[in-house]
C-alpha cells in the first residue's frame, strides 16, 4: 500500500492526498467544492504542524477566518488521482493574511493554484483584528514566488438584470466545528444552482468572497447573471450578502 507524505517546511507545508469517489462530480472530475475544502484544510495541517492548533488560537483569542479565494484550474484533477498540496504563507496585504497553494499530480505537472486572502478575528468579540495584532508567529513575508492565479478581489454583482435562482436551506450537514456552513460547501451550493448547460462545462477559475457565516436554518436566496464565459452569482440571507461567487469557464 502507497504511504502518503507531508513535509513541513520552514516556510510552508506539503501534504499528498487521494481524491475519491465523493469529492468527485458525475464526471468523475474534482468537485469545485473539494478543490475549495483543500484551501480550508491545509492552512489548519499547517498551523497544527508548528503547534498552533484551533485550539491554541482560540485561547489567545486570534482565529483566522477565510475571506476571499480564487482557484486556477490547469487541469481538473480526477477520481483516485493523487495530489501533492504546497500551501504556503504569503505576507500580508492591508488587512488580508495572503496563502497560496499549488496542487500537482504524480508526474509534477500543476493542477490547480490558488490564492486565499484571511482576516484575523476575536472569537469572543467577533472584531477583526489588525494583522500587526497577531502575536501566535511572525508573519512570513512575501515569497516572490510567482503564482499562476488571478489576484483575489471584491466580486460585485451587476446592478439589474439577475436572475432568480432559488433558496438553500442550511442543513445539519453542512456545518462544521465552528457552527456555520463550511466554506467548502459553498462550492457545491454554487455548482448546485448554475444554469445546468454550465454545470459540465470546464472551468477556468472560480472565485469567491465570504461576506457573512450562515448558520444552521437560514435561508440563502441565491441569484446570478451571466457575462460572457463568466457567471456570477450571490446568496443573500435576510437581505444580508452571505456570498459572492465568479466561474469562469473556457
Amino acid at each position: 500500500m502507497r504511504q502518503f507524505e507531508q513535509h513541513l517546511y520552514e516556510v510552508g507545508y506539503s501534504r499528498q492526498t487521494e481524491l475519491s469517489f465523493p469529492d468527485c462530480d458525475r464526471n468523475k472530475q474534482a468537485r469545485i467544492g473539494a478543490l475549495l475544502s483543500i484551501l480550508s484544510v491545509w492552512g489548519g495541517y499547517d498551523y497544527d504542524a508548528r503547534g498552533l492548533t484551533h485550539e491554541k488560537l482560540t485561547e489567545l483569542r486570534q482565529v483566522f477566518l477565510l475571506s476571499r479565494a480564487v482557484m486556477k484550474i490547469h487541469r481538473r484533477p480526477v477520481n483516485q488521482e493523487v495530489l501533492t498540496v504546497d500551501t504556503w504563507e504569503d505576507g500580508v496585504r492591508g488587512p488580508y493574511f495572503r496563502r497560496v497553494y499549488r496542487m500537482a499530480d504524480d508526474a509534477g505537472r500543476l493542477c490547480v493554484s490558488a490564492k486565499c486572502d484571511w482576516l484575523l478575528v476575536d472569537p469572543v468579540s467577533r472584531k477583526i483584528e489588525r494583522p500587526a495584532a497577531f502575536t501566535a508567529r511572525a508573519v512570513p513575508q512575501s515569497s516572490g514566488q510567482e503564482i499562476d492565479c488571478p489576484e483575489p478581489k471584491k466580486i460585485r454583482m451587476p446592478p439589474d438584470g439577475l436572475e432568480a435562482l432559488g433558496e438553500r436551506v442550511v442543513r445539519w450537514s453542512d456545518l462544521d466545528g465552528n457552527g456555520h456552513l463550511f466554506s467548502g460547501n459553498y462550492g457545491d451550493i454554487v455548482w448546485d444552482f448554475l444554469p445546468p448547460d454550465l454545470q459540465s462545462r470546464p472551468a477556468d477559475t472560480f472565485a469567491i468572497n465570504y461576506s457573512r457565516e450562515a448558520a444552521l436554518g437560514d435561508r440563502l436566496t441565491l441569484a446570478g447573471a451571466r457575462a460572457g464565459n463568466a457567471y456570477r452569482m450571490e446568496g443573500r440571507g435576510s437581505a444580508e450578502l452571505c456570498f459572492a461567487a465568479e466561474c469562469v469557464f473556457l
